[in-house]
């Protein structure tokens, strides 16, 4: 067989080749612009030409501070295939932590969008390796900004070469990309990945028993493109000739509806958190969504009141996922074996709470102290993932130890598997409670919670007691007109579903959960409010 490179240069080329007249339709700060694969095409040659001129060489990296947009997207593609790697950076991380990404992957020059440069500006002299700064903007002139020296990413892609030829010697092993862990404990950690690795799981994104993303369908890019290159959704999509819709900055449930309506969106991806926003908007308004069909959840678990929701209200196929930034992400998604669709609706619906089956390409197994657990839905131990787009260590990090041992990626994350090979997560590890002796997941209370019609969020974790060391705590976050909600009524709610011990000390109402920067629940955060809550309840 021919050994050829499996590389995003042939992606790009695929795209403007074969597809020119589908289109990119991306919202920035003035609106909505469409261009086509073939302007797309050129436009990144236009700024690879421009990169190579600006100093940008074989193995440096280029930091991305954007929105989903059409720039961030060609930035996604020029800049690894000139041999260098984009490092796409989380703009909602802390300060501290914007400096410690930026510095400790040496990011030679910045990509930054015209209203995050307030980001950048406080910290800029912290940046130890920053050489230049480029602003994205729809307008051709520069912003005022005290970053130095400063270019215009259009001005820059005029004086670019539209027929620039893509280098010929980039290795399918050298790297691509590279992301940061999300961070609830500790500095983030950075993941790279490969050319090899993501056309691979871009060829997996595109199979019918996954997400099966292919050219008749238009992908709504919810995912940030900072997030595990937005699940690697731009890749597959450009690749496949896809339709793609990039909503930009800020946007709302509104917006997105209004998106799914007017752009015809058959497919999108988003946390669960996106999907409870959404859902609300779509009680509210009259709109049309008979075209989607599917809407892929990941990021954390997604509640069977929300998968219930969409599919029996809108009949929109609702797909739970599982990956992380150390695996590309893709790892197992949550779709019915044939046999398994003639089951009655409640089973079905069981099975599709769960994480799924693991996708073709990738290898998992789940041990704990005495080794591979039994596939009973019972036994738990920690998932280990191993495959051509998972990660095999941290970049420059000591954490590397921990996570990759004997081939396989720790994930960290607590599973059961069924008879029917299908991974159920229970928790993470530092998530799950051990009260007494015995281990609660706090999902499947999450997930009890949120099943109830008055309850919008809830997050359950772990505080100490003296007695059982410890014991869950209920945060719930009630929805509007359910204000007259007591805590006694959801916890009788829960009762016939578990276990006596199983049951929250105590439920804590809240306006807002803290979440993390890519909108998970920040547990860390609510287990200091509530130990500070209770230690002040207890000296009045």
């Amino acid at each position: 067989m021919m050994d050829t490179q499996l590389t995003l240069v042939s992606m790009i080329e695929r795209a403007e080749k074969y597809f020119p007249k589908k289109e990119v339709v991306s919202r920035t700060l003035s609106g909505i612009q469409r261009l086509t694969y073939k302007e797309i095409g050129a436009r990144t040659r236009r700024l690879a030409s421009a990169l190579e001129k600006l100093g940008v060489e074989k193995g440096d990296r280029v930091g991305t501070l954007a929105w989903n947009h059409h720039r961030h997207l060609e930035a996604y593609f020029a800049i690894p295939n000139i041999g260098a790697s984009f490092h796409t950076i989380n703009l909602r991380l802390s300060q501290e932590h914007l400096i410690y990404i930026i510095n400790h992957a040496e990011d030679k020059v910045l990509l930054i969008d015209e209203d995050l440069i307030p980001l950048i500006e406080p910290i800029k002299n912290e940046l130890k390796t920053v050489e230049k700064y480029v602003i994205m903007s729809d307008r051709d002139e520069l912003p005022e900004t005290t970053l130095s020296p400063v270019y215009s990413y259009e001005a820059m892609l005029r004086e670019g070469d539209p027929n620039y030829q893509y280098r010929t010697d980039i290795n399918e092993n050298d790297p691509a990309g590279m992301c940061y862990t999300s961070a609830t404990t500790g500095n983030p950690k950075g993941v790279i990945y490969s050319h090899r690795g993501i056309y691979l799981h871009s060829l997996a994104i595109g199979l019918a028993d996954t997400i099966g993303v292919s050219e008749s369908d238009v992908a709504l890019l919810i995912v940030p493109m900072f997030h595990a290159n937005a699940w690697g959704m731009p890749f597959a999509a450009t690749w496949f000739g896809t339709t793609q819709v990039l909503p930009g900055p800020n946007f709302t449930p509104k917006l997105l509806a209004e998106l799914i309506e007017s752009e015809k969106v058959t497919i999108s991806a988003g946390v669960p958190t996106i999907w409870l926003g959404l859902l609300q908007e779509l009680e509210k308004g009259d709109y049309d969504t008979s075209h989607v069909r599917a809407f892929l959840c990941g990021g954390s678990a997604a509640p069977k009141s929300l998968i219930r929701a969409y599919e029996s209200k809108y009949n929109i196929p609702f797909f739970h996922g599982y990956g992380m930034t150390e695996t590309s992400p893709l790892v197992s998604l949550s779709t019915l074996k044939s046999y398994q669709k003639d089951l009655p609706e409640e089973e079905r619906l069981n099975i599709r709470a769960k994480q799924g089956l693991v996708v073709p390409g990738v290898e998992i197994k789940v041990v704990n102290e005495k080794g591979e657990v039994a596939w009973n839905d019972k036994e738990m131990g920690e998932l280990l993932i191993r495959g051509p787009w998972i990660a095999d260590e941290y970049y420059n990090d000591e954490r590397t130890e921990e996570a990759f041992r004997d081939g396989w990626l720790h994930s960290g994350d607590v599973a059961t598997i069924d008879e029917e090979g299908t991974i159920k997560l229970v928790d993470r590890t530092k998530d799950l409670i051990k009260s007494g002796g015995e281990w609660i997941s706090s999902v499947d209370l999450e997930n009890a919670l949120m099943a109830h019609e008055a309850v919008f969020e809830a997050a359950v974790v772990a505080v100490p007691h003296e007695k059982w060391l410890e014991r869950p705590v209920a945060c719930v976050v009630l929805k509007e007109g359910y204000e007259n909600i007591d805590k006694e009524e959801l916890i009788d709610f829960l009762k016939p579903q578990f276990a006596k011990w199983w049951i929250p000390d105590d439920i804590v109402f809240m306006d807002e959960i803290p979440k993390t920067s890519v909108g998970k629940f920040l547990k860390r955060g609510l287990r200091e409010q509530l130990e500070n809550h209770l230690t002040s309840t207890k000296t009045e």
